[in-house]
């Protein structure tokens, strides 16, 4: 059984610890300037912002230790690897951004009941500003290392940053307006948690697909009909396709053609061309059946 090889699984793994390791440690500080001057502007929008930062530095942890788990090899227990356990990370991730957002919603809405208004300073103006840069950094690094090592751990860990920048940028304008409208600070909270609820959707979307169970892309559907070109010149048909993803290991199987007559051995050796091209180019482990097929049918 063919996997990714062992410098692509360290790769990954580096890339995971180092950005986890920097997430947590900008997160760390960000929510301390945050909640201190949440407090001292009377903003709920801002003591909102704090804490959602600070659940980076949660689904950091825990993309710590989904990658920790990802990345031990395969046993008797668990014979295709542990690859999944990026995306149950990403479920969880998904789970906390919701739960914050909705508490966040609730919180802006009292604030609102009770005509509460912020003050805000221009201290808060530069930790805001400071937060956008530097989440945004963050963002644009999970992404590009995600899409480098093809984690959806990685790129799940971007759209968690993306959403802090956008909140902090939403509170930046709010505190532009506030001079003309009371209620903004609680309308900011309240817009933040819709952002939560858009992020933790998309988050969770892609990672509950994968487990799920998912039909192969046109794109790898071309790329395994080539291959099959490459080694045989007889009409197979590949049908009946099944992929299963296992993070770092995937797997396919599906049914080719091939005539009746042939005997066995010449049938094998051309799947098993076929499968040796899939494994080495393609970096998936297939299964292939084959179905006769008779000239006089």
């Amino acid at each position: 059984m063919k996997k990714l090889s062992t410098s692509s699984k360290q790769n990954k793994t580096f890339w995971g610890y180092w950005e986890a390791f920097l997430s947590i440690f900008i997160n760390i500080i960000l929510f301390s300037l945050k909640y201190w001057i949440g407090l001292k502007t009377a903003s709920i929008a801002i003591i909102a912002d704090a804490w959602h930062t600070l659940s980076d530095s949660f689904s950091s942890v825990i993309l710590y230790f989904g990658f920790r788990i990802s990345a031990k090899p395969a046993d008797s227990k668990h014979p295709f690897g542990h690859g999944r356990a990026e995306l149950i990370s990403s479920l969880i991730i998904g789970t906390i951004l919701f739960i914050i957002g909705f508490n966040i919603f609730l919180e802006a809405l009292e604030k609102f009941k009770i005509h509460h208004s912020a003050n805000y300073s221009k201290a808060a103006v530069f930790i805001i500003i400071l937060s956008i840069v530097l989440k945004e950094a963050l963002a644009i690094f999970s992404f590009r290392t995600g899409k480098k090592t093809d984690s959806q751990l990685l790129k799940t860990d971007g759209w968690h940053h993306q959403s802090d920048a956008l909140s902090s940028l939403l509170i930046l304008i709010g505190i532009s307006l506030k001079q003309f409208f009371w209620w903004i600070d609680s309308f900011m909270g309240m817009g933040m948690s819709v952002l939560l609820f858009y992020a933790a959707y998309n988050v969770m979307k892609k990672s509950v697909s994968v487990l799920i169970g998912e039909a192969p892309d046109d794109e790898l559907m071309s790329k395994i009909e080539a291959v099959i070109k490459k080694n045989t010149y007889h009409n197979v048909i590949p049908h009946h396709l099944h992929c299963h993803n296992y993070g770092n290991h995937r797997e396919i199987t599906f049914h080719i053609v091939l005539p009746a007559e042939m005997k066995l051995k010449d049938a094998h050796e051309i799947v098993e061309k076929i499968e040796n091209s899939i494994r080495k180019e393609l970096n998936i482990e297939p299964t292939i059946h084959i179905d006769p097929f008779s000239q006089n049918e």
